[in-house]
């Protein structure tokens, strides 16, 4: 299969051949591989691709409600009963658009659902990957922490610094002066925000993993409680943007299948990826939801008035 290097080069020798169709070499390319995906594996494939990396800061290139209406483009006239492959490819988004993405997807297929990470799925993402049955990875694969963020501020790391200012203040009141003008910057509400979007978060994650990943094991509340904690281990992770591989991934007991073990397998999923990040990096496409059949729903930058 194609290395990135060789899918520049067959989209670039397919515009030299079709002139009329240069702005659409790379998504016939595309969907050509997503195609071959699908029939190697023998289930459908829908493919949910952010541009974050190559254009980052760009308004709606996260999860978003608007997501559902690709979605359900993407699942109309599947054969549900092959099950679901994702192919995930996100910085994360809001929960409340995650949560309801992912309890219509069950609806459809019934639970089998398998989450496919090409390279990086974050936050809400790695929360998509967490309600499917397995998660199939590389060896250079990530998801990351599920600690929410509230305005672009750590929940977590808000509490820690609220108990720390409690703590130093009590102790000694004259450190309210150092932390006044911290404390002054949360807005009335905002810590039962913050504790409310934690206890969502986590709970979410766990009810997933116990209900679909172990469903059936007689340790799913368990496993899915110590990996909720692993992954929302604020002081162990140290950062939202951590990066955690598959290896790691796979000692906290999430089911991970590594796709290099099925070469053909590894070579179509990676083919994909490189096909996505061309359109992402080469056209005005900020996200794409697309299934192996061709139909896709595809968000573009709006540019500058």
């Amino acid at each position: 299969m194609p290395n990135w290097n060789e899918v520049f080069n067959e989209v670039g020798t397919l515009t030299q051949h079709h002139q009329s169709i240069a702005n659409q070499t790379i998504d016939l390319v595309r969907k050509k591989y997503l195609g071959q995906l699908k029939e190697h594996t023998s289930r459908n494939v829908i493919s949910y691709y952010s541009g974050f990396l190559s254009k980052p800061n760009v308004a709606q290139s996260h999860i978003v409600d608007e997501d559902k209406n690709g979605f359900m483009m993407a699942v109309h006239n599947l054969d549900r009963s092959k099950g679901l492959d994702i192919i995930l490819h996100t910085p994360g988004g809001e929960i409340a658009a995650m949560q309801s993405i992912v309890n219509y997807l069950h609806k459809m297929f019934k639970q089998d659902i398998r989450a496919i990470v090409p390279q990086i799925a974050m936050s809400a993402g790695t929360m998509i990957a967490c309600s499917c049955k397995s998660i199939l990875m590389g060896t250079h694969s990530n998801l990351g922490p599920i600690d929410p963020h509230l305005r672009g501020i750590p929940t977590y790391g808000v509490l820690e610094e609220f108990q720390q200012a409690y703590k130093e203040i009590k102790a000694d009141p004259t450190r309210l002066a150092l932390w006044e003008p911290i404390l002054r910057q949360y807005r009335p509400t905002f810590l039962s925000q913050c504790e409310n979007a934690i206890e969502w978060s986590n709970a979410f994650v766990r009810e997933q993993l116990a209900a679909v990943m172990f469903k059936g094991d007689k340790l799913a509340s368990k496993k899915a409680s110590q990996i909720t904690k692993k992954l929302s281990d604020y002081s162990n992770n140290k950062t939202h943007d951590r990066h955690i591989h598959a290896e790691d991934c796979e000692k906290m007991g999430l089911k991970i299948e590594l796709f290099e073990k099925d070469p053909k397998l590894q070579d179509l999923i990676l083919t994909v990826h490189h096909c996505y990040m061309h359109t992402m990096m080469n056209t005005p496409t900020i996200k794409i939801i697309e299934n192996h059949a061709g139909v896709a729903f595809i968000k573009r930058a709006t540019p500058p008035q």
